[in-house]
């Protein structure tokens, strides 16, 4: 039975070796890859309480419409494992009680927005940026639904929480900040992918 772990229409999948032994390889070396470079975007990060500012996202956004949906979840999965399992890949540590902290929803998010990134990316909206752009954003959006619910879920008394009113402040920490941030981010994902995709096409 032939590997079939991403598309001709992602960068890896035009670059996939025939052998199915050699996708393997090929492939779990990329998800390492994309979980210590996910590892780095989460160093690079504005210390902003209870939810940093990061390049998580955009390293994930950039990885998935790279790597098509399987890929991109499986990096995420297996970053999220190696967190779990204390490995300080996360913005400021690692470990069970990080993934139940004030950005859990944000972390467990990051596995819908690579599979909403990488399914738009394996259907060939790796070579059209406004595509691309819109499943970002759409993706995105999806990520601050899980952040949100997470924060209004473990509201409960904690200081960082108006408790008049949890709702808004939920939004006001786990969306607000982020919207002008993220928007760029983004954008420069979409361009980055599809103008690497530009370049490939244009010598294959």
């Amino acid at each position: 039975m032939a590997v079939t772990l991403t598309t001709p229409n992602t960068l890896l999948g035009a670059f996939q070796p025939k052998s199915d032994v050699a996708k393997l390889a090929t492939n779990a070396a990329i998800v390492l890859l994309g979980t210590m470079l996910i590892a780095a975007a989460a160093k690079v990060n504005v210390p902003v309480w209870p939810v940093p500012v990061t390049l998580q996202s955009f390293a994930i956004a950039a990885l998935a419409a790279a790597f098509g949906m399987r890929i991109g979840v499986a990096t995420v999965a297996a970053y999220l494992l190696e967190g779990a399992m204390g490995l300080p890949v996360f913005a400021t540590g690692g470990g069970l009680a990080y993934l139940v902290g004030p950005t859990g929803g944000f972390l467990i998010g990051f596995l819908a927005q690579a599979a909403i990134i990488g399914y738009a990316a394996d259907r060939g909206a790796s070579n059209r940026p406004f595509t691309l752009f819109g499943a970002m954003m759409v993706a995105t959006i999806v990520l601050y639904a899980f952040g949100f619910a997470w924060l209004v879920a473990m509201a409960g008394q904690a200081a960082w929480v108006d408790q008049t009113n949890v709702v808004a402040s939920a939004f006001a920490k786990a969306v607000q900040p982020f919207l002008v941030w993220d928007t760029l981010k983004m954008a420069f994902a979409a361009l980055s992918v599809t103008g690497l995709w530009g370049l490939i096409g244009s010598k294959r």
